[in-house]
């Protein structure tokens, strides 16, 4: 039966959601540009320029194309074809003659603080650079301070910050648009793109066969109910880490059960907190468990606040690599100190029976806790001046290539039982050498649309390199980065409804139907539930618009698919110098 929590629930909000599905070049370039907008990547200034832009020209080698952007407005604001668009209207589809009004028009929810505050970080340098390659100023220069500085100067009317006027910004009298170049750069997404889809089949296929196979009963949508029959408490305790200067909260939800009950603990990923996955906290503690979710100080939504409000330098520091699973240990090793002092806590938690579930950078920190060290060499080959643009996640992974190479990071802990890492990132910063190193039970969710941490070399490809005898791989057709993340209690960077994507509440829904037999199985010891973690299981509660296949295993040698490649041949033939940027995870004087 389902009970009250003791303490009441945090409120739910619905979400619009939009009805994509399919990945397409344009729509997974459109989530890029969405996606990086909903992190709190983008630009900066005021003032207003001596020059501005009045024509866009595209080329590619020595043919080249120009149209005014008058003609842009003009179409954009009255629908209006003249003489200057025509010609390209015969070249362009109905659909994205459609959607430039609206491409053109739509504001952008952020000012020049937070666009100038992201621009100026390492990170936010080197999207510049990336940029300027296609979208370049006179005689072919790199277009990266052209666009800073028109993204900034158009941030400054807030009520007007619109692509439309970001081409009026540009601080030359012409934009030039290197197609070539940016047809390389399209093109290494569409291979990403590509690999992804015919890996999808393959693991959609592969899960139908088995749970159509199976001999067992088909499993009902009653057999495990959405909550348990333990009503809980949440209490908020401070943890002050005086080796690491680091204070931090965590939340602690206790059921109301006796006895040694097992541990799970929650990381959230960047620009999150810990009530982000309070969904998951508060069910798997109606189950029993006790939850413990910590909220990581450097990488939290305040780091994200504190950077687009000016009072902080940078998205995250490299040094968050080391310091999240760090939080977990310094958070379970005072767990077992209360445990033995306070009486709310004393004969109530087993901790030696811990579990650890994280998203996105979470994901990392849920796979470093499992055993997986910082791979060094793999960060020094993959991550160049200019990393592998198809990849988001390398920028951030690829920060953690200024940290001192160490091997007395001790990030593991032998206390965590099973883990379960949402759209992790950890091709770059761990690698095959690190991933295979661990031996215990891994759930790995991935989402089809996830265009930040793509679900290839993030999740799919890293899922072969497991070692271990219980892995899962599970793939959530149609979800993006964001689809598990629950409604938030901090004022984080809004995400845009197309970078959530369709149906969230079905995507947690799912994480809480699966993260519950994962770790009974695993983590309190009851095989009873380990039906639960079969095709059969989610073919029964898989649902549109978002479906669901699960497996465990998958070998790409034998199939279509070969290992992703980094595009260092395409990404390495630059067209045009971009300005000198510093070494990943330093800051820019």
């Amino acid at each position: 039966m389902n009970c009250s929590p003791i303490s009441p629930p945090i409120p739910k909000v619905t979400r619009l959601r939009p009805h994509t599905r399919l990945i397409s070049k344009q729509s997974i370039l459109r989530q890029i540009a969405l996606g990086i907008l909903s992190i709190g990547l983008i630009p900066t200034l005021t003032a207003r320029p001596s020059l501005s832009a009045e024509r866009l020209t595209l080329s590619y080698g020595a043919v080249s194309r120009s149209i005014s952007i008058d003609s842009l407005e003009t179409y954009a604001k009255t629908g209006k074809i003249d003489d200057d668009l025509a010609v390209y209207v015969e070249y362009a589809g109905k659909e994205q003659l459609k959607q430039l009004p609206q491409l053109l028009l739509t504001p952008i929810p952020l000012n020049a603080v937070q666009v100038s505050q992201f621009l100026y970080t390492p990170i936010g340098e080197r999207v510049l650079a990336d940029f300027g390659e296609v979208v370049q100023q006179e005689s072919h220069i790199n277009g990266f301070y052209a666009i800073r500085g028109a993204l900034i100067l158009a941030a400054a009317d807030p009520k007007n910050f619109t692509l439309l006027n970001i081409l009026r910004r540009f601080p030359s009298r012409t934009i030039s648009i290197n197609l070539a170049r940016g047809l390389q750069i399209a093109e290494a997404f569409q291979n990403i793109v590509n690999q992804t889809q015919q890996a999808i089949a393959l693991i959609n296929k592969q899960s139908l066969d088995t749970a159509n196979a199976s001999t067992s009963d088909k499993i009902s949508l009653t057999d495990l109910p959405r909550s348990g029959k333990y009503r809980w408490q949440k209490r908020t305790i401070t943890l002050n880490d005086t080796s690491r200067n680091r204070i931090f909260p965590a939340d602690i939800y206790l059921p109301d059960v006796s006895g040694f009950r097992p541990v799970i603990v929650i990381s959230h990923g960047l620009g999150s907190d810990r009530t982000s996955y309070a969904y998951l906290a508060q069910n798997l503690a109606s189950y029993g468990f006790v939850v413990a979710v910590p909220e990581h100080p450097g990488s939290d939504a305040k780091q994200l606040q504190a950077l687009l409000s000016g009072r902080a330098a940078e998205v995250t520091s490299p040094r968050e690599f080391i310091d999240r699973p760090l939080d977990v240990k310094y958070l379970l090793n005072q767990l077992t100190n209360l445990s033995q002092t306070d009486p709310a806590y004393k004969g109530r938690l087993n901790l030696e029976q811990v579990g650890v579930v994280g998203q996105s950078f979470g994901g990392y920190t849920a796979l470093a806790l499992a055993g997986a060290p910082i791979n060094f060499k793999q960060l020094e080959k993959n991550c160049p001046s200019s990393p592998d643009k198809a990849n988001l996640s390398l920028l951030l992974q690829c920060l953690a290539v200024s940290l001192p190479q160490s091997s007395t990071y001790n990030l593991s802990d032998s206390r965590v039982k099973a883990a379960i890492a949402i759209n992790p990132i950890d091709s770059t910063i761990m690698g095959q050498d690190s991933i295979s190193q661990i031996k215990i039970p891994i759930m790995i969710m991935a989402g089809t649309a996830d265009t930040i941490a793509p679900a290839f070399p993030e999740q799919i490809e890293p899922f072969t390199w497991l070692t271990t005898l219980n892995k899962y791989l599970v793939l959530i057709n149609g979800a993006t980065h964001f689809s598990t993340i629950g409604e938030s209690q901090s004022s984080g960077v809004p995400v845009p409804e197309q970078v959530i994507g369709p149906s969230p509440a079905l995507a947690q829904r799912y994480v809480r139907a699966l993260s519950l037999p994962f770790f009974e199985t695993y983590v309190a010891n009851q095989p009873s539930y380990r039906r639960y973690l079969s095709a059969n299981y989610v073919n029964a509660i898989s649902q549109e618009p978002l479906r669901l296949s699960l497996v465990q295993f998958l070998s790409l040698k034998n199939s279509a698919l070969s290992p992703i490649q980094q595009h260092s041949a395409v990404f390495n033939s630059q067209s045009s110098s971009p300005p000198s940027l510093p070494a990943y995870g330093t800051k820019r004087p």
